[in-house]
């Protein structure tokens, strides 16, 4: 797609009017929170919190151009990353601890969090990333409202766990440009004892669906950065314990063939995870289980791997035939 003909999807609700009736939805979802699989239940609009901890407003931790994510979001400019706190999972790995469990940062109102997006604009970032957004979507929605009558005009990433309700999602259809959801695991059991959420894998598998349904697969402009569509991340775990070929199987069968997925290597020790808590994932992944990631990425029949990841196996094959 060339970039000089995008128009970010939003644009054609804010003209119709749909995108004020879309916050106007969400303040009153919020009265009585089902807005993420934990349906606690609280009037969050009165500060009530429970799983999220997160009331009328939501807390940001930063926000700023974000060169290490994916090369297609960040392009050559930065991706235009707000890292909210907080989050609906417990996943006792989390390597931003601080901010997820924590809770560190500052509660914004939505005129602030506009603003934010706005100044990632004039930085002249490639979009705006929104980090940990599951159980914010009424918030981001007021925020994006006056952003975009001020003069936003950039690509919306939505950057989540994919512990999500359809409820949200019908809440971002037509607002979202770029989903980038996480398949964490496969297995409802390592799901209960390392994020505290055993429905998270039919959870995400019905939210990641409801996605692809709304983008399609990731398309980039000429330069291949990212305009529309899913980018699926997995994080390759210790012992398998992820699930990664069931998730390979399930992507290419459920999403098709061209998902561009980007199996990252970047797991290690954190949060509550130490030799006495959880010893068997209390390591890196070793290369090995990186190649047999990609290997079952491959044997899926899948082949839009990620540039970052892509290099990995470059590096490991490397290091490979260096020892023969």
């Amino acid at each position: 797609m060339n970039r000089a003909e995008y128009q970010p999807a939003y644009l054609k609700l804010w003209q119709s009017g749909e995108l004020s009736r879309r916050v106007e939805l969400g303040l009153e979802k919020l009265a009585d929170c089902t807005l993420c699989p934990r349906n606690c239940h609280v009037n969050r609009i009165e500060d009530k919190t429970k799983t999220c901890r997160t009331g009328r407003y939501a807390v940001v931790s930063s926000y700023f151009a974000h060169r290490g994510e994916e090369r297609c979001l960040r392009g050559t400019r930065g991706s235009g990353t707000i890292f909210f706190s907080w989050c609906n999972l417990r996943c006792v790995f989390c390597q931003n601890f601080e901010i997820s469990w924590r809770g560190d940062g500052r509660t914004v109102r939505p005129d602030e969090l506009a603003d934010m997006m706005l100044a990632l604009q004039a930085h002249g970032c490639h979009n705006i990333n929104l980090v940990t957004p599951e159980h914010l979507v009424p918030q981001i929605l007021e925020a994006v409202l006056l952003a975009v009558e001020r003069g936003l005009r950039l690509p919306l990433v939505y950057n989540t766990s994919a512990y999500d309700s359809l409820d949200s999602l019908a809440l971002m259809d037509g607002v979202v440009d770029i989903y980038m959801p996480d398949f964490k695991f496969w297995d409802p059991e390592k799901a209960r004892l390392y994020a505290k959420a055993p429905d998270y894998p039919e959870a995400a598998r019905c939210a990641i669906r409801e996605m692809h349904r709304q983008v399609g697969p990731l398309v980039t402009d000429e330069r291949g950065v990212a305009l529309r569509g899913v980018l699926l991340r997995h994080l390759v775990m210790p012992g398998g314990a992820a699930g990664t070929e069931e998730i390979m199987r399930w992507i290419a069968r459920e999403l098709g063939r061209d998902t561009y997925v980007n199996l990252m290597a970047q797991y290690r020790p954190a949060g509550h995870v130490s030799a006495n808590r959880y010893p068997e994932i209390d390591r890196g992944i070793t290369n090995e289980e990186f190649q047999q990631a990609w290997e079952a990425f491959r044997a899926a029949g899948l082949h839009r791997l990620d540039d970052d990841a892509a290099a990995i196996l470059e590096e490991i094959a490397f290091v490979q035939a260096s020892r023969l």
